[in-house]
């Protein structure tokens, strides 16, 4: 026991101080992409080709790309032959609305705060039931890293709990499978009103790796109203903090 409490003290304070002070990421981190339509040609379609997902589209405004549906593989990056895209280190991906992530060459919306009466409700006090719906555990990784001495999600009163009627929400990660799409809406049906819905990670906003598979339904927006949507494959548990605290009104909401 001496040991452990020597090893601590050694240690010192362990937790970030997030959001209070900007945090230190790794140069590998791949947050959020920037494009450089100048360094676009007409019609060159060589990254929207290369995208998995289709993430990537071209249209009257130029390029567009879809946070929602990106893997953050980086194959666009690698394909373009003119590196007119490029991911950064900037972790704060989260919006409110599903169609706010999707980029041009603007500025990314992020997540605005609920209203007065919600975050009266929920703002000191949040309690979540995770639910995976058909995930492939690299997002619950993440989410459960959040409970970490590193990030110690309970400071700010956010807790997971094991049962949807002690919930004020459900935290859902996945493509909301088939098998899983009957029971998605009895966990939802479950939890107390009024309630909020966060989709975290690509399969859980638009299917991931998965979308438009007959076995998938596209993720969480598909079945139910989602109030929080956070992208990433997987997201960076920095990211999900992020958009739970603009969520709850913690951090300002500015452009990205």
């Amino acid at each position: 026991m001496i040991n452990v409490l020597l090893a601590r003290l050694r240690q010192g304070h362990r937790t970030i101080r997030f959001p209070t002070d900007k945090p230190n990421v790794p140069d590998r981190l791949r947050g959020r992409p920037v494009i450089d339509p100048a360094k676009c040609p007409p019609d060159c379609r060589v990254c929207a080709d290369v995208c998995p997902t289709d993430a990537i589209t071209l249209d009257s405004k130029g390029l567009r790309l879809d946070l929602g549906r990106c893997l953050f593989c980086t194959e666009c990056v690698q394909a373009c032959p003119q590196d007119a895209i490029r991911f950064t280190t900037d972790h704060r991906l989260a919006t409110r609305a599903r169609e706010d992530l999707v980029m041009g060459e603007g500025e990314l919306k992020l997540a605005q705060a609920l209203d007065e009466k919600a975050k009266r409700l929920f703002g000191h006090s949040l309690k979540l039931r995770q639910v995976s719906a058909g995930g492939c555990n690299a997002c619950e990784a993440d989410i459960n890293v959040l409970s970490t001495v590193v990030f110690d999600l309970g400071r700010f009163g956010i807790q997971f709990v094991a049962s949807p009627r002690h919930a004020d929400g459900l935290l859902i990660t996945g493509p909301v499978t088939r098998n899983m799409d009957f029971a998605l809406r009895e966990t939802y049906a479950a939890v107390p009103a009024p309630k909020l819905v966060i989709a975290v990670g690509a399969c859980a906003i638009a299917g991931g790796p998965y979308i438009h598979q007959p076995e998938v339904r596209n993720g969480a927006a598909s079945c139910l109203p989602v109030d929080l949507f956070i992208p990433g494959c997987p997201p960076h548990p920095l990211t999900i903090l992020d958009g739970l605290l603009r969520l709850l009104g913690r951090i300002e909401s500015r452009p990205a």
